[in-house]
């Protein structure tokens, strides 16, 4: 089992930044990709970024290419999402998933590839 917790949203201006991380404990030693998903009011969930095990590949959605940067730290089992240049259209429920794919090169981008959700941090961009 795996438990994963975010942080770091909250409310900002257009134009602004979030930095969100995503903390995770338990079983922790097997290889995991880490995505990072967000599901607007009204909305499908959407994956936002991914990144593999080893942190060498990285996948974004085409919105969010050049203003977010994903990261991890397998020392401190954090992943990082830096959000620079938001949109009102970023704004959403951002949940981290874990997905152990045996392999440390991949990156999920589907959701049923993922097998352990955070709760979710709320990010919201006024215009």
């Amino acid at each position: 089992q795996v438990q994963l917790a975010e942080s770091g949203g909250g409310l900002v201006q257009t134009g602004g930044s979030l930095r969100l991380s995503c903390a995770a404990s338990g079983r922790t030693e097997s290889m995991y990709a880490v995505g990072w998903f967000h599901q607007a009011p009204g909305k499908e969930r959407e994956i936002v970024a991914a990144i593999s095990w080893n942190g060498y590949n990285t996948y974004y959605t085409d919105s969010v290419k050049g203003r977010f940067t994903i990261s991890r730290d397998n020392a401190k089992n954090t992943v990082n999402l830096q959000m620079n240049s938001l949109k009102p259209e970023d704004t959403a429920v951002y949940r981290c998933a874990a997905g152990y794919t045996g392999l440390a090169y991949y990156t999920p981008k589907f959701s049923n590839e993922y097998d352990y959700w955070g709760q979710g941090t709320q990010v919201t961009v006024s215009s």
